[in-house]
C-alpha cells in the first residue's frame, strides 16, 4: 500500500496543480499516462531533428554563397534572416513545452521527458546548431522514454546532436584507412566514450578503467556526422581490429556499426548501470538523500526487466518511500516557472500573442538570473540534483521577482489570493501562506507571493 494522493502525485511526479486539469486518479494512471497517445506532441509541436538539420543544410549553403567580395548582397541578408526566424522559433519551442505542462493530462510523461533530456544532455556549440536542443530531445528523447533503456542509449549516442556536442563527429581511428589516408583531420577523441560509461551508464566510480575508456573510444570511430548534419557511419575512419571493453571483446574487420550497438546494448543492462540510474530517478523525484530500499527495488526492476524503463518507475510509484513526506525537493527554475504557468492555466491564445522579446524578458532572461538558461547546461553533466544549487541568494531573489512581475503578462485576470492557495497548493497550503495572500496589497502581489512561498518551491 503506497502513500499515494493525487495531489501528492502531481506535485512531486507531475507538473504541478492545475485548476483545469485534474491530478492523476491512481499510480496506474500515471503508468498508464505514458503509453497513451502524446497529445502534447501534436497539440504544441516541435520541429523534429530531420527538419531542423534540412534548415541546417539550407542555411548553410546561404552563407557559403554569401562570402567573399563579389558575394550578392542579397545572399548574406538572406542568411542572417534565417538565422533570426530560427532563433525566433526556437523561443516558440520553449513555449511549446511550457504549454505542455500546463495542460497536459499525463504530467509524468513531461517530467519524465526532462528528467532524461538532462540525462542524456547535448546542446549545440556553434551558433548555427544552438537551436538544435529541442530537436534533438523530440527525435531522441521523448519517442523512447517508456521504452526499453538500451533503445534510449542508442538513440541518444548516435544522434548528430550529441556527436556533434562531444566532438565525436571529428574522431578518427588513429590506424583507420582515412588516418593513413590523410582523409580526415584530428585524430582519438574519447569525449563520448567517457561520458557514455561515467555520466550515461555505470556511473562515476563505475567499474571500468582507463583503457576501457580508450577501447570503447576506438570502437565509436566511424560514427560521425555528414555535411547535411545527419548521422552516417563511416568505415573508414573506424579503427581496425578488436576493442575489449569490460572483458568483453566487439569489432573487428571490417568495423560495422552493429558492434557499437552491441556495447551499447551490454552497458545499458550492467548491474552498475541499473544501480546509477536507478539512484539517479530517486534523488530527481524524491530526494537528495533517497531511502535505500527504495533504490534497490528499483535496481531489481531494471535488472529483472532488462531495462524496462516504465517497469522501473512502477517500482518507484508503488515504493511506499517515494510518497514520504514533507515534500523536500526544490524545484529547478523551468519546473518552477512551468508549474507556475500551469497554477496559473496559462492559455495558447495568450502565449501567441507574445512577442520575442516580451519571452526573452518572461522567460528567458529570468531563467537565466534562476541560475538555469534554457537548454544550456554549463556541461554534459547536465543540471545539478542537490537542491542547494537552486537555493541561493540571486536565484531566490529572482524567483521572487519573476512571481510578482509575470503573472500578470500571462492571465488577462488574475485569480483570487484565496482560492489561488488552493489551486497552487491542494493539501499543501499553510495558514501563514494563506495569511499573506489575504493580506497583500494588491491581487499581483498576493498571488506572487502563493509563487514565491516555500511550500510552491518543493515538490
Amino acid at each position: 500500500m503506497t502513500g499515494f494522493s493525487p495531489d501528492l502525485a502531481e506535485i512531486r511526479f507531475g507538473c504541478g496543480l492545475s485548476p483545469v486539469v485534474a491530478p492523476p486518479a491512481s499510480v496506474v494512471a500515471m503508468l498508464e499516462g505514458l503509453r497513451a497517445p502524446d497529445t502534447m506532441a501534436q497539440r504544441f509541436p516541435v520541429e523534429g531533428y530531420d527538419a531542423f538539420a534540412r534548415w541546417l543544410t539550407e542555411t548553410k549553403a546561404l552563407r557559403r554563397s554569401g562570402k567573399g567580395k563579389k558575394a550578392p548582397k542579397k545572399a548574406l541578408k538572406s542568411f542572417r534572416e534565417a538565422r533570426g526566424d530560427k532563433i525566433v522559433e526556437g523561443l516558440r519551442w520553449a513555449m511549446a513545452a511550457q504549454l505542455r505542462w500546463t495542460w497536459t493530462e499525463t504530467a509524468f510523461r513531461e517530467r519524465i521527458v526532462a528528467f532524461w533530456a538532462d540525462h542524456f544532455t547535448a546542446t549545440g556549440k556553434m551558433t548555427l546548431m544552438r537551436a538544435a536542443a529541442d530537436p534533438y530531445v523530440e527525435t531522441s528523447i521523448r519517442p523512447h522514454v517508456a521504452g526499453r533503456f538500451a533503445d534510449l542509449l542508442v538513440a541518444a549516442e548516435t544522434s548528430p546532436l550529441m556527436l556533434h556536442y562531444l566532438d565525436q563527429s571529428a574522431s578518427v581511428g588513429p590506424d583507420s584507412r582515412a588516418a593513413r589516408n590523410n582523409e580526415a583531420r584530428g585524430g582519438l577523441n574519447e569525449n563520448l566514450a567517457r561520458e557514455v560509461m561515467e555520466l550515461h551508464t555505470l556511473g562515476v566510480g563505475g567499474p571500468y578503467t582507463q583503457d576501457d575508456v580508450r577501447q570503447l573510444a576506438e570502437l565509436f570511430t566511424g560514427l560521425t556526422v555528414n555535411n547535411d548534419a545527419e548521422f552516417v557511419f563511416r568505415p573508414a575512419f573506424a579503427e581496425p581490429g578488436t576493442e575489449t571493453i569490460l572483458g568483453k571483446t566487439y569489432g573487428g574487420n571490417p568495423a560495422t556499426l552493429e558492434s557499437i550497438g552491441q556495447a551499447l546494448r551490454d552497458l545499458a543492462a550492467h548491474p552498475a548501470t541499473a544501480a546509477h540510474l536507478a539512484r539517479k530517478l530517486a534523488v530527481h523525484f524524491v530526494s537528495d538523500t533517497p531511502d535505500e530500499r527504495l533504490v534497490q527495488a528499483m535496481t531489481a526492476r531494471f535488472l529483472e526487466t532488462g531495462g524496462d524503463l516504465a517497469q522501473v518507475y512502477a517500482a518507484m510509484l508503488d515504493h511506499p518511500a517515494a510518497w514520504a513526506l514533507p515534500l523536500v525537493n526544490v524545484k529547478p527554475p523551468q519546473q518552477f516557472i512551468g508549474s507556475a504557468w500551469r497554477a496559473l492555466a496559462v492559455t495558447p491564445e495568450r502565449v501567441a500573442r507574445l512577442k520575442p522579446k516580451a519571452i526573452r524578458q518572461g522567460f528567458e532572461q529570468p531563467l537565466v538570473a534562476m541560475g538555469q538558461p534554457w537548454m544550456l547546461p554549463n556541461g554534459p553533466d547536465g543540471w545539478p540534483e542537490q537542491d542547494a544549487a537552486w537555493v541561493t541568494p540571486p536565484g531566490v531573489a529572482a524567483r521572487l521577482i519573476w512571481a510578482v512581475n509575470a503573472p500578470p503578462t500571462l492571465v488577462k485576470a488574475l485569480p483570487d489570493p484565496r482560492a489561488f492557495v488552493d489551486v497552487a497548493l491542494g493539501r499543501f497550503g499553510t495558514d501563514a501562506v494563506r495569511f499573506a495572500a489575504a493580506a497583500a496589497e494588491s491581487r499581483a502581489e498576493a498571488v506572487g507571493l502563493v509563487l514565491a512561498s516555500p511550500a510552491f518551491q518543493r515538490r
